[in-house]
């Protein structure tokens, strides 16, 4: 298998170890905790646990594109609020 299409380093893999990690979590919580009640939160909009998940992602990686796209490295500042991004969904969306 050819992997050298893209540069894979420990922060490429880590990376897609959290996101394989978060959904395996999730799958795990949801089999213990079944339920997840849609709930809405400050967007007005009816959100699940995996919803909650998605957004936190998908917004965590704006996070870091606009950083990488304004700033640039380091990478620690855009981690601390992509981690506070986070907190702030699952508890307020």
């Amino acid at each position: 298998m050819d992997l050298t299409w893209m540069a894979w380093t420990w922060p490429t893999a880590a990376f897609f170890i959290f996101i394989a990690v978060a959904i395996a979590t999730m799958g795990v919580w949801e089999y213990f905790r079944p339920g997840g009640d849609p709930r809405r939160g400050i967007f007005l909009i009816d959100t699940t646990r995996g919803d909650r998940l998605f957004i936190t992602l998908l917004g965590s990686a704006f996070i870091f594109l606009g950083w990488l796209g304004l700033v640039g490295s380091p990478l620690w500042w855009p981690l601390g609020i992509a981690i506070v991004w986070g907190l702030f969904v699952f508890r307020f969306v």
